[in-house]
Parts: structure tokens; sequence; C-alpha cells
């Protein structure tokens, strides 16, 4: 790991330094050349891409896109019945959190003139859900975005996924798939599967929204096509900031590190104390089971000595990182005034991990400090909000000349004679 000591200098500061150091790894993409390749080339560009980036094993002319319903249930029906059970438990939890979040019920205002405005939510019709994959698979991921799009209602429901290098999908993948009744499934992964789901091709209708993780090319896949269909959020770089108190055991403190380093070396991880020799413990034992364990990588892990615990809370909202563990016995407490972070988990025994798959809480978070604006994936992501107004006559008396006023001020004069016809009856 490449760990680095941030003095504190304030929260705002610190925060920006942590994140400037982080990002330094970080490359600028540029996908105009795919999406226009996918624009004008349509399947025949998306299987040679396919073939370029994914199923290297493969000629593009002896791959498919679309994967038949029949293959997704096979698939579930071969895989180990432990590993099911689990994923069963994952998909009842995802969803009953899902169902919580639900507003179903439309919010109706009257108001004293006499009007009355309700707010209804209604399901986009398609949503893509995207799901990392290629040379590993990650059917929680499936489960994260494709059971919110389901409580939200949603008609069709696409998962694009990249192949392996053999041109097949990982049959746990399509497991997942199986379990929360996707309807269509396309061998498609990176920047050129989000701009085939935003605007079609020959196999591929387009969709409403396009929402889950992936890499930096999906990232700025979805920053581009923003406006032509929604999406859930521009995450980046998974991260994890962790607030150490007096009784967190160093070791499990350096497990949660290590497994957020599992990510990727992009994702910033940050620990946060106010004493020195609990800060110096957690860093030693990261450091010590980070080179004991593949797959760790090169990952950024920043170490900050704060004066106080509610500096530590003024930094966390600051930073507003994906995932924020606090490890302190004051926990519950802490986290009530914690205002940023993607998931807050509170306590010894509350790591991340099974926020990743099995709690409930869902794994698709925002990231890069998004959290100060945006928060988890969920069904209200895959819903829009409808507006229906009701003037009656003698609402319209009263509210006519105050359109008037206003309107001509702001020089739109029919405006005002719009909502003026009104009263003359």
């Amino acid at each position: 790991m490449r760990a680095r000591r941030f003095e504190w200098v304030g929260a705002d500061p610190t925060g920006a330094a942590v994140r400037g150091w982080a990002a330094e790894a970080v490359a600028e993409l540029d996908v105009s050349s795919i999406e226009r390749e996918v624009r004008e080339g349509g399947d025949e560009a998306l299987l040679r891409l396919t073939a370029r980036f994914d199923a290297t094993e493969r000629p593009a002319e002896s791959l498919a896109l679309r994967v038949e319903p029949s293959t997704a249930a096979e698939a579930l029906a071969g895989i180990d019945a432990e590993l099911r059970e689990s994923l069963e438990v994952a998909v009842a939890n995802v969803g009953a959190v899902a169902e919580a979040q639900l507003d179903r019920a439309p919010r109706l205002a009257e108001l004293s003139q006499g009007q009355s405005v309700a707010v209804r939510e209604s399901p986009v019709r398609a949503a893509g859900v995207y799901a990392p994959g290629g040379r590993a698979a990650y059917p929680s991921s499936v489960l994260m975005c494709a059971i919110p799009a389901r409580v939200a209602g949603v008609e069709r429901l696409v998962l694009a996924t990249p192949p392996g290098p053999d041109g097949e999908i990982a049959p746990l993948v399509l497991a997942a798939a199986a379990l929360c009744k996707v309807d269509e499934i396309y061998a498609m992964g990176g920047a050129q599967a989000i701009f085939a789901l935003a605007y079609g091709t020959e196999s591929v209708a387009p969709v409403d929204i396009v929402a889950g993780p992936g890499n930096a090319w999906v990232r700025e896949a979805k920053r581009a096509v923003y406006g032509q269909v929604g999406i859930d959020s521009l995450a980046g770089p998974s991260e994890l900031m962790l607030v150490a108190g007096h009784d967190t055991d160093p070791e499990w403190a350096a497990l949660d590190l290590c497994a957020q380093a599992e990510h990727g070396a992009d994702g910033p991880l940050l620990v946060v104390a106010v004493e020195e020799a609990v800060l110096a413990g957690v860093v030693d034992a990261t450091e010590r089971l980070a080179t004991e364990r593949p797959g760790i990588g090169d990952a950024p892990l920043a170490t900050v000595l704060v004066p106080d615990l509610s500096d530590a809370i003024d930094l966390a909202n600051a930073f507003a990182p994906e995932h924020l563990e606090l490890m302190e016995e004051d926990a519950a407490l802490l986290a009530s005034q914690v205002t940023t972070a993607g998931c807050v988990f509170v306590g010894r025994y509350s790591a991340t991990a099974f926020g990743d798959y099995v709690a409930g809480s869902n794994h698709v978070l925002p990231t890069g400090g998004a959290g100060r604006f945006s928060g988890p994936l969920e069904p209200g992501t895959f819903r829009r909000k409808i507006a229906t107004v009701e003037v009656s006559a003698e609402a319209a008396a009263k509210l006519a000349p105050h359109v008037d006023t206003i309107a001509r001020a702001e020089g739109f004069p029919v405006h005002g004679e719009s909502a003026m016809i009104r009263t003359e009856k």
C-alpha cells in the first residue's frame, strides 16, 4: 500500500488534500471514439469492441450479444446449494430495504386559495443495469441494481455485463440475473455497453435510465450519455474512511481496509484517530496483512491524527466517503452527526463487507465526494415524479392577479392574460 500521513489543518482543507492525492493516479479518459463506433456501427461495432476488450479468445464473428433467459435459468439450477442460499438471503434483505424506501402514495398539498397540487411517482419504462465482469464475476452488483429496479416497478429490465475471454458470461452472474427475473441479458461491457443501452442498436432497444457500477470507462460513458438517458450516479473507485478508537482491534480494522483495497488501487483508504498509538497500530496491521494477501494492490492509504472525535466527524462530512466505518464505542451517537457519507457502518461488528453483500443496504454508493449531493441506489432512482395541478374557479380568481403581476415583471404579459381570462366568467 502507498501510505501517507496528512497533517490536520481543518476538515475542509485536509479532506481536499486527501482527495487530491488519491486522484493523482486516476487518468482522464476520452470515450468519444467508442461512442461514435457504437452509434455508427451498431451490433457489428459492439461485437468488434467486445472481441478487442473482453472476449479476447474469440473472433468477433463468433460472438453473440444476447443471452437467452433459459441459459440464466440453467445457470441458477447449477450453482452450489450453499451459494444459492446466500444469494437468496441477499435478495430478501436488499428487497426488504428497497420496499421500505418506496413511496407509492401520492403526496397532496391543498392550498389556502383553493387549488391542489399532487405529486406522484411512476416507474421508468425500461432500465439498463450494468454489472462489472470479464475476468471476475460480480453477482452482488446484479442484485444491488436489479432488485431496486424491480421493486420500483420497471417494466423492462436489461442487464449488460462483459463476457470473459471465452466469450461467455460467468454462470454466477447469470444465476443472479435469473434470481432477479431480468428480462434481457447482453454480453457486452465497458463504455460500449453504456452507449448501446443509451442509443440502441439492431439488437439492443434503448432504455430510459442506466445504473450500476463500473470502471473509469463506464463512468465516463455514463457522463457522456446523461441527458439522452438518466443515470444513477458517476460512481468511481471504491473508497473507505475508518474512524478508529482506543478499543478498535487493529487487525479487524486492517482487514476492513484490505478488503476495500481488493476493489483496485485507485480508491482512497483513509484512517482517522485521536490517539497516535491507535493510528500507528491500524497502519502497521494493514501494511502487514496487505503483504500477506494477493490482490490487495498498491492502494493509497491516508492517515490523519485529529484533535478530537468531533473533528473526525467534521472531516468525514468534508470528505464525504463512499463507506464510513465508525469503530468507536460512541459510534451510534457519532453516526447521527454524519451528513454526507454514502453508507455509515456503526460499531466494531459492522464491517463494510456486510453492506457489500447481505446486510440489505445497497452497495452502489456515491464516490469521489458525491455524497455531498447524492445517496445510495434505491427504487427512487428508477422512478420519476409527476405533478398534477387542479385549480378551481375560486382559486383561479384569487391567484390570477398574482400571476399577472409576476409575469408582467418578467416580460411575459401573455402569461398574465392566460391566467386573468379565467376570472372573467
